[in-house]
């Protein structure tokens, strides 16, 4: 087996980590320990990130200390929830697949076959927020990204000891010293200490009195500063339904993001616009035209939007969506119900849909909250609000991306509802 680390601008990265999602109230050392010796023996490092536990090995080329790599770009992703990606690395090929912020896969491929096989095999799990695949695959929807471009230095997710054997040995050996150099140190003191002292009767009354006060006060002191330590309390689990855009004010900001970047460029051919949760996209292909030309025209169509350069042929531009005001908003019917109304809507204006629930996970250590969630994928040639519409007697709505594909000329909608 090929070692499981690549190297990121020079720094070493661990791939190939088992990850599995943890619940409220675990222990993070014995929750990876339990779940090494069910699966294999031989993982004996772990790295705590969100709320999952990953599970490498040395054997695997693994260190202490040592960075994963999955975790890194998921930190750099993080305006996808769920996203499915690619890149280069080293000689290699890296995959890493996130869905609701849960790492699925985080595997690397030694050939470009095994790894656009596995790539197409996940990419027909729909829903995906985005896809990132090199460009000479060709695949829909997805744009190359550059990994060393994407991660950056500020990831946490370091690898460390499942067993504290070595660690327990290293930490006895310091007590150890320590106490040694105190007693140099302090053996005159500690000699006073254990010779006799005379006993309180034996002191002047008034002075004895005069002690005991001042100890009673020193005590009531000490207890008052104790009595004012109060417990860390948890931060409260931010629930997402309170704090929801109005849906119609959401799709037309997408709609007027999209549309100001719907801009002709000479010598660029536009192949989609995506409005994301916090910013919109619009990806262009080069036909005749050069760089120098797409900023040209771009400084003067699309003023304050970012460009990137994806490759020599193709780049994409972006702009950061408007703060919309929040309110809180619930659906008050159950899953099932919702479900059967939202099928036969859809049934009524002949629209195909793909629809499913699920439950999202919230914690802050004590408390977990489950969150029903119907998830709703569409493609349509209505525009934004008039799309958006159709939800208008559902609460909870949430409409977490479109795109306008160009070539097409169709519209696809990702919308969730919160349930109770």
């Amino acid at each position: 087996m090929v070692n499981q680390v690549i190297n990121i601008n020079r720094k070493k990265y661990a791939v190939g980590l088992f990850w599995q999602p943890t619940g409220a109230g675990y222990v993070a050392r014995s929750y990876a320990k339990n779940l090494a010796k069910s699966i294999d023996k031989k993982l004996n490092l772990f790295t705590e990130y969100r709320a999952m536990i990953g599970l490498g090995a040395k054997r695997l080329g693994h260190r202490v200390g040592m960075e994963s790599a999955a975790a890194a770009v998921t930190d750099a992703l993080t305006e996808y929830s769920s996203f499915l990606a690619v890149f280069s690395a080293d000689k290699f090929f890296f995959l890493v697949a996130v869905r609701n912020g849960v790492i699925l896969e985080d595997k690397i491929f030694e050939t470009e076959e095994d790894a656009r096989a596995e790539y197409f095999k996940l990419s027909e799990i729909p829903d995906w927020n985005a896809l990132f695949a090199p460009s000479s695959w060709g695949m829909p929807r997805a744009v190359e990204r550059n990994l060393s471009d994407l991660i950056s230095n500020t990831s946490h997710s370091l690898l460390k000891p499942i067993s504290m054997v070595g660690t327990g040995f290293f930490s006895v050996l310091l007590i150890s010293l320590f106490v040694i150099t105190t007693f140099y140190f302090f053996n005159e003191p500690i000699q006073q200490i254990l010779n006799p002292k005379p006993k309180l009767e034996q002191v002047d009354p008034q002075l004895a009195a005069e002690y005991e006060k001042k100890v009673e006060e020193k005590n009531k002191e000490l207890d008052e500063a104790f009595n004012i330590q109060k417990e860390a309390v948890p931060e409260p689990i931010v629930l997402p339904y309170d704090y929801l855009p109005d849906p119609k004010i959401r799709a037309e900001v997408c709609y007027q993001a999209m549309a100001f970047l719907m801009q002709p460029v000479f010598g660029w051919n536009q192949t989609s616009i995506e409005c994301a949760e916090t910013h919109a996209f619009a990806w262009f292909d080069r036909s005749f035209g050069t760089i120098s030309d797409f900023y040209n025209y771009a400084t003067n169509l699309m003023p304050g939007a970012f460009v990137q350069e994806e490759s020599e042929n193709s780049l994409l531009t972006r702009v950061k969506l408007p703060t919309v005001k929040t309110m809180a908003s619930l659906d008050e019917r159950d899953v099932n119900t919702a479900l059967r109304d939202l099928t036969s809507l859809f049934q009524s204006i002949d629209m195909d849909v793909n629809m499913g629930a699920v439950v999202d996970t919230l914690t802050n250590g004590i408390d977990t909250v489950y969150l029903n969630v119907i998830e709703i994928s569409a493609d349509s040639k209505l525009i934004p609000m008039q799309f958006i519409k159709i939800f208008e007697d559902f609460g909870g709505v949430y409409m977490t991306r479109c795109t306008w594909n160009v070539s097409t000329r169709t519209w696809n909608y990702e919308v969730i509802i919160y349930v109770k």
